[in-house]
């Protein structure tokens, strides 16, 4: 259940944090008009993701055992090439996340009302879809039949989406490179777990060799109904008795993977000024502007919170760039 649970937080706050954002700098900018077609297409977005989630879950169910395990195996494995591809993103783009959704955003308001729509809906959109995806492959690597990781991803979300209210209101700040750096990092634990599930399905699917060969079977010393195996199964997909393939495929991904994305990241001059100029010029704007969101409302005040705790994403732990 912690697994899925951090699955829920993690992209949950990602898709917090942009929201966030595109809200507080309409109402900074005296925007408020917009924000109607804004929460349109974050609406939209949220509805596509869940059913997304519904058609893979009641969408499977209909085939044969084999065809179930060929496509969870696969989805398994797309779901983790796209968590993985996401938290390097997040580390490496994170400092000027804001940046370049105020970019996106000027650009969608001289547009007008569709592409306001279209940019809300993008900018969440994606979050939401991949987060269906690994979840649903997540939750049948842990615990399929049971509503315990469904659960815990649901937790997980509430959990972003009250954190994400108070980011905005300005009563919580917290080191969100050293959040994403942790947070970013189980997560590589919990697709390599991900991963040898899907290759489990594929061996079972018979489309890869190999499902009786056994790396070990730890069966007696961790019972599968033990409250330790189901913790192990839950948090990190341990499976007793894995095949030969499954170790190799995990070890080759959890440890270069892991290895790769805890390494220092350090900012190079010319993308560090560039993202300056960005950011100087949005701020400019934004102040250009400050007439049309009224003191006594406390939009002002929010926004430059907002700012304040996005810049935090731009700081690794120890001082260095996410």
């Amino acid at each position: 259940m912690f697994g899925n649970y951090l699955i829920g937080l993690r992209e949950g706050l990602e898709a917090s944090l942009v929201v966030c954002i595109l809200v507080a700098y309409l109402v900074k900018t005296g925007r408020r008009d917009a924000l109607r077609p804004v929460w349109s297409g974050i609406g939209i977005a949220v509805a596509i993701s869940f059913g997304f989630g519904a058609a893979l879950e009641f969408g499977s169910r209909e085939m044969t055992f084999e065809a179930q395990e060929l496509l969870g195996g696969s989805l398994s494995i797309v779901a983790v090439g796209l968590v993985t591809w996401m938290v390097f993103w997040m580390r490496r783009t994170a400092r000027h996340l804001r940046a370049e959704l105020h970019g996106r955003l000027d650009a969608a308001l001289a547009m007008g009302t569709g592409a306001l729509v279209a940019t809300a809906f993008l900018a969440v959109g994606r979050e939401g879809l991949e987060t269906a995806l690994f979840v649903w492959a997540s939750v049948r690597a842990s615990g399929e039949g049971s509503s315990s990781p469904l659960a815990g991803v649901l937790l997980g979300l509430a959990t972003a989406i009250v954190l994400g209210w108070l980011f905005y209101r300005g009563a919580l700040r917290i080191d969100l490179a050293r959040f994403f750096t942790w947070t970013g990092g189980m997560l590589v634990v919990v697709a390599a777990g991900v991963l040898a599930y899907g290759v489990h399905d594929l061996q079972e699917a018979r489309f890869l060799g190999g499902l009786a060969d056994r790396a070990f079977d730890a069966s007696g010393a961790v019972p599968p109904d033990s409250w330790y195996g189901t913790l192990l199964k839950g948090v990190l997909n341990f499976q007793p008795d894995p095949t030969v393939l499954q170790v190799t495929v995990w070890v080759l991904y959890l440890v270069p993977t892991l290895v790769l994305f805890l390494a220092p990241v350090g900012f190079r001059p010319s993308v560090r000024a560039t993202d300056l100029k960005a950011q100087k010029a949005t701020d400019d704007k934004a102040g250009a502007t400050d007439g049309g969101a009224r003191d006594g409302d406390g939009a002002v005040r929010d926004g430059e919170r907002l700012r304040d705790g996005t810049r935090g994403a731009g700081r690794a732990p120890g001082g260095d760039g996410v």
